[in-house]
């Protein structure tokens, strides 16, 4: 009888990968077959044994040994929503979530690794995101850091339960992983508020970096040690905000003299964002409306010789503001 059980259990996850591709596949990502297949055979619902959901009056826990099968069919379902989950919640405030799944596959496609890269992730998560890598580089070519501890033993074991073992090292991101060093890619799940110096100096010539800054995800080529730049991508994306001792969480952007429904427009969050306390709310605003509304893709960020900017259509262009330092 048992044998049925995990039987029945596996055919239903297996269900529930698939109609997750066929849901991502409908977002437009996953065009790349290798990464169609490790969507389609890395098991998520093993990442994430418990999460938590949205209830009356604050999170309500679903996990995989629920003793209700109602309440254990409902976790299995949620595992393969293309949906983000709240996966470790301390003091009611969420320190760690696994990415949208869809979102994900968009970026590890826009990361275009090759055979043999060697990739290093800040924010190991769930480590799922780390076991779609290994999946497609082996894990021998994998580093993922973490500065927390419970998480990044968390992930190890649930990597190990789904067959992968790449190096899960617990640090502070922003420093990167110099022993591992070099990469070929850095990614990272979790929003800085400019680029690490480190990231460059342990990269490839040639490496890209893909990060969330501001609200949406910026993709650096790098050039040399102390050079890289890139635009963002299209779409917005929210990720927890990277930790660490080296890291300043900037103040939130002033809203005094933007319209209510100026400031909840996703475009000018972005960039207000992105200028964080180097441009007045209201140059951005002006900014926004005169260049009628630019889209993300329309900004990139420059680091080089030991700085970095942010800039709208040209790095030496007249719209461009200094990134706060890390």
């Amino acid at each position: 009888m048992e044998d049925v059980r995990r039987d029945l259990f596996a055919e239903e996850a297996a269900r529930a990968r698939r109609a997750l591709v066929r849901e991502i596949e409908a977002y437009g990502a996953l065009r790349d077959p290798l990464w169609r297949s490790a969507f389609a055979e890395v098991p998520r619902h093993l990442f994430v044994p418990s999460y938590y959901v949205a209830g009356p009056g604050g999170y309500v826990r679903l996990w995989s040994g629920d003793p209700d099968p109602a309440r254990r069919a409902r976790w299995l379902r949620g595992a393969y929503e293309d949906t983000a989950l709240a996966t470790r919640v301390r003091d009611g405030e969420l320190v760690s979530s696994a990415s949208q799944p869809s979102l994900m596959a968009k970026m590890l496609e826009a990361l275009d690794v090759r055979d043999g890269d060697d990739v290093l992730e800040i924010g190991a998560g769930t480590g799922y995101h780390a076991a779609l890598l290994c999946h497609r580089l082996g894990d021998a070519h994998v580093t993922t850091v973490d500065l927390d501890e419970e998480i990044t033993e968390s992930a190890r074991a649930h990597l190990a339960a789904a067959g992968y073992r790449p190096a899960v090292i617990t640090r502070d991101g922003a420093r990167g992983c110099p022993e591992h060093a070099p990469y070929d890619r850095i990614v990272a799940t979790c929003a800085v508020p400019s680029v690490p110096y480190s990231w460059l100096a342990q990269s490839r010539p040639g490496a890209r970096i893909l990060t969330p800054l501001s609200t949406g995800l910026l993709l650096l080529a790098v050039r040399t040690p102390d050079r890289a730049e890139g635009r963002f991508l299209p779409g917005s994306a929210y990720f927890v905000a990277l930790r660490g001792g080296s890291v300043r969480t900037p103040r939130p952007p002033r809203t005094t003299g933007v319209p209510r429904r100026v400031y909840e427009d996703e475009g000018f969050r972005f960039l207000a964002g992105l200028a964080g306390e180097r441009l007045d709310t209201r140059e951005a605003l002006a900014l926004w409306l005169r260049e009628r509304r630019p889209e993300r893709e329309r900004f990139g960020v420059t680091v080089s010789g030991g700085r970095q900017w942010a800039w709208l259509d040209d790095p030496e262009g007249p719209y461009a503001w200094p990134l706060p330092e890390l």
